[in-house]
């Protein structure tokens, strides 16, 4: 996934880290970033729903413009859910129903999201499993 972030030119300023030890882990998979961000571990975004989740990429510093949460399921499936709306795109509404089916771990929902960061108006850019990824080649 870091590999697919970078190759789409994905930098987020901001990440926002559930304090789980495998939310942390997944975050060391993520690094180095080209543009170091600032991270923020949260001790609420562990199984946190996804109101909880909104109100926490919200509270983001004025001036941020991508936010990257690492969480868990149910509710990250949850707001990528409800953010990808009704898709007006066709290539959304493909995104769009493999979203509303699962969220696999490791997934990436992108979202553009107006200012304030709020659900409305919020629009899916791609949704992103890791089997959708070539596999990485052998590292012997």
């Amino acid at each position: 996934m870091r590999r697919a972030m970078l190759g789409l030119g994905m930098a987020p300023q901001l990440v926002l880290v559930s304090t789980s030890r495998r939310t942390l882990q997944t975050l060391q998979e993520l690094e180095p970033w080209d543009a170091v961000p600032t991270v923020q571990p949260q001790d609420g975004l562990y199984l946190a729903n996804a109101d909880t989740i909104l109100d926490a990429v919200a509270a983001a510093p004025p001036g941020v413009q991508s936010v990257l949460v690492i969480g868990h399921n149910p509710g990250l499936h949850e707001l990528a859910h409800r953010l990808a709306g009704s898709p007006n795109l066709a290539s959304d509404r493909a995104d769009a129903r493999r979203l509303s089916d699962a969220f696999p771990s490791g997934a990436l929902a992108e979202f553009a999201l107006p200012q304030g960061w709020s659900a409305e108006g919020a629009r899916l850019v791609r949704f992103i499993c890791p089997r959708d990824l070539p596999e990485a080649p052998d590292a012997s």
